[in-house]
């Protein structure tokens, strides 16, 4: 019986001829969708474009001349969280906090690039965070600003544990919207 059992599993393992070959390493398939823009203008002192594949989650705030929401990316398990305020002679204090939110992915951070926004027809101006790095929580950061009555900053987050590049593709992607966010921004009440 155990002479019966042993052949029967040596003949099963590979009696032909077929040659093993490893597989190769397998990644995940990303499809990324078309870039395709919609113009958004609702209640909030600004309009922009934004992707057709996001949606706008409104946030409760209490503090007044303060609004709250968030861009989501439901294919992409993500979000921008916006924080929007009124200046009241706290423009310093405001770029300085966008300034310390970046800095504290210093510790997991490769390499926190500023990249200037000045874009003087609409009377945007302010600072891109690029914050490269495997396990940053949030790879890009920003604030913008007219330097009298508005203000907006904006964070990227993934719902998931930090590994920056499994998703690069995705992150590149979120980055190019959000570049085309802020080159389409304009104010209201201007």
């Amino acid at each position: 019986m155990l002479f019966v059992a042993f052949a029967a599993a040596i003949v099963s393992c590979g009696g032909g001829n077929e040659t093993y070959y490893p597989k190769p390493r397998g990644f995940y398939r990303l499809d990324l969708p078309d870039k395709k823009y919609t113009n958004f203008d609702s209640v909030y002192p600004f309009s922009c474009r934004i992707p057709q594949y996001a949606h706008v989650e409104s946030i409760e705030s209490n503090e007044p001349g303060s609004v709250w929401f968030n861009l989501i990316f439901p294919a992409y398990n993500g979000s921008v969280n916006f924080s929007y305020k009124t200046i009241n002679n706290n423009l310093y204090k405001l770029t300085e906090d966008a300034r310390d939110f970046a800095n504290k992915h210093i510790a997991k951070a490769n390499e926190i690039k500023e990249i200037r926004v000045s874009h003087a027809e609409n009377h945007v101006y302010g600072l891109i965070y690029d914050i490269e790095g495997t396990n940053s929580a949030s790879p890009y950061q920003f604030y913008l600003t007219d330097s009298t009555k508005h203000y907006l900053r904006g964070a990227v987050y993934f719902n998931h544990i930090p590994n920056n590049d499994s998703i690069a593709p995705i992150i590149q992607r979120v980055k190019e919207d959000i570049d085309t966010l802020i080159g389409s921004l304009k104010w209201k009440n201007q």
